[in-house]
């Protein structure tokens, strides 16, 4: 059974750092490009981040404070989000796909997580 499971999110105070995993399982994990998006009520989902096989993408408001990484022993991708600032609270997904033009597309993506909520608020 294909599922992409998120955890690691929580509340945190502004400055403050978590890490989000994603463990996939029945797809071959390795090859595919897997991302991190988020979405904040009453918009679409927005790309964070992206790992593929040679390269590592990053949105620029989180450039310098978050780090995408992957285990392929583990079929797990994590999101280290350092000095993290109110307008990234979001709920944060987890998707794999193939990519074919751009990174950032949604439709790029074959694959889902349920979601995480991050919370970051003093």
């Amino acid at each position: 059974q294909l599922q992409l499971v998120e955890s690691g999110g929580g509340l945190v105070q502004p400055g403050g750092s978590l890490r989000l995993s994603c463990v996939a399982s029945g797809f071959t994990f390795d090859l595919y490009d897997m991302a991190w998006f988020r979405q904040v009520p009453g918009k679409g989902r927005e790309g964070v981040s992206c790992i593929s096989t040679s390269d590592t993408y990053y949105e620029g408001s989180v450039e310098g404070r978050f780090t995408i990484s992957r285990d392929n022993a583990k079929n797990t991708v994590y999101l280290q989000m350092n000095n993290l600032k109110p307008e990234d609270t979001a709920v944060y997904y987890c998707a794999a796909g193939r990519l074919s033009k751009t990174w950032e597309r949604v439709e790029e993506y074959d694959y889902w997580g349920q979601g995480t909520q991050v919370t970051v608020s003093s």
